[in-house]
């Protein structure tokens, strides 16, 4: 890697260090409170269909965002990423009804999409010699931020400042981001690309079975932290009796659990596929939320915490990214694409869904959609060979 890069990752990563608030914000139980009370709603999960918005954003944009990335270069990308977050964490925080809000998510499933389809191939042109690590540190910075957020919230409450505060110093501080990445260099290979369109591209891609479930699991992978992640601490609250203004620990507990999962893998990435992985992770998850929907205590909620965010949020998303874009090193842009669009169909459809379910019906919905993706990793370790030697004699 070449040392002048160092600045570009940074700003790179950092990004994912303010999405990590904002991804996150929606599901802390205070804030949908607040968010609540301020949309004049009477069901907190309510909230919950302002987090699936963001996976309408991203269906909305993930189509062009990708070739776009792949064929005027990743800065623009990350450029317009920034701006259109900075619009949906302010908006949120200022939205006077959830009409509003839902249209600043939309936007910031947008940035979002912008971001993806630009960060992962730069950070993997960036630090070529280990793609999956590289595009697992991009969930190493959410998962800091994810796990600071109590700390956050409690520095805003003893401010006496409203929490909605969070979100637009968040998005302050992605603008500042946003205008340092006019300015850093990017590797030339990420400044020319592919002038043709996601379903040009897609026409020309050798697509198999094995490829397809591999994409597929950006849905199935997607649901089980997302789930988790929206949902937990309602169930936490109303089903095991943790106490309100304690159950926010829950998201500590997440957070060092997918860090840990972040180093641990990164280590042993350079021993194993990290195909491998992509079965094992999500085969830990249905044996925790099994757990979690039978005992229903507040000590199995925080270790369930814990193993979900190694296991759901540990990279499994980050490493099926990183496995299409080495099978179609050509358009690694709209391979991207392809696994967010699954990723926020998920998102959007799932949490629609959830927002209008029970905490215990969101779990055993999350329990049945991660055991469809272990089958699918299952499928596609079999098959992984064939899908390399199709790369090779390319």
């Amino acid at each position: 890697m070449n040392k002048k890069y160092l600045p570009s990752a940074l700003i790179l990563y950092l990004n994912y260090f303010i999405h990590g608030i904002g991804c996150s914000i929606l599901s802390q139980q205070v804030v949908k409170e607040m968010l609540a009370a301020q949309w004049g709603l009477s069901d907190v999960m309510a909230v919950t269909s302002i987090a699936a918005a963001l996976g309408l954003g991203r269906l909305i944009s993930l189509p062009f965002a990708g070739p776009l990335s792949d064929k005027l270069g990743r800065r623009l990308s990350v450029i317009i990423g920034c701006a259109s977050y900075v619009i949906f964490l302010v908006g949120i925080a200022f939205s006077p009804n959830i009409t509003i809000a839902y249209i600043a998510a939309v936007l910031g499933g947008i940035a979002n999409s912008f971001l993806d389809t630009a960060t992962y191939p730069a950070v993997a042109e960036i630090i070529d010699k280990y793609t999956g690590i590289a595009t697992m540190g991009i969930k190493f910075f959410i998962s800091i931020a994810q796990l600071l957020m109590p700390f956050f919230l409690g520095v805003v409450a003893g401010s006496s400042l409203s929490y909605l505060m969070l979100p637009v110093v968040a998005g302050v501080a992605i603008g500042v981001l946003g205008i340092l990445a006019i300015f850093a260099p990017f590797p030339a290979a990420s400044e020319s690309g592919k002038s043709e369109s996601l379903i040009q591209n897609i026409k020309n891609a050798n697509f198999s079975i094995e490829s397809i479930a591999l994409i597929l699991i950006g849905f199935t992978s997607t649901a089980t932290f997302q789930l988790w992640l929206n949902c937990a601490q309602t169930f936490g609250t109303e089903i095991a009796k943790i106490p309100s203004e304690s159950v926010s620990v829950m998201q500590t507990y997440y957070s060092a659990g997918t860090m840990v999962a972040l180093v641990v893998t990164s280590l042993l990435i350079t021993k194993f596929k990290q195909v491998r992985f992509l079965v094992i992770y999500p085969a830990i998850s249905v044996v925790m939320l099994a757990l979690v929907y039978v005992i229903k205590t507040p000590v199995i909620c925080y270790i369930g915490a814990f193993v979900i965010g190694y296991s759901a949020a540990g990279g499994v998303l980050q490493m099926a990214t990183a496995t299409v874009n080495d099978l179609f090193p050509k358009i690694k842009g709209t391979i991207t694409s392809l696994v967010m669009i699954a990723s926020s169909l998920c998102n959007y459809t799932i949490l629609t869904a959830a927002a209008k379910m029970t905490s215990s019906q969101v779990i055993v919905m999350n329990l049945v959609i991660t055991i469809i993706g272990v089958v699918l990793a299952l499928f596609v370790n079999m098959r992984y060979g064939t899908l390399l030697k199709n790369v090779d004699a390319e």
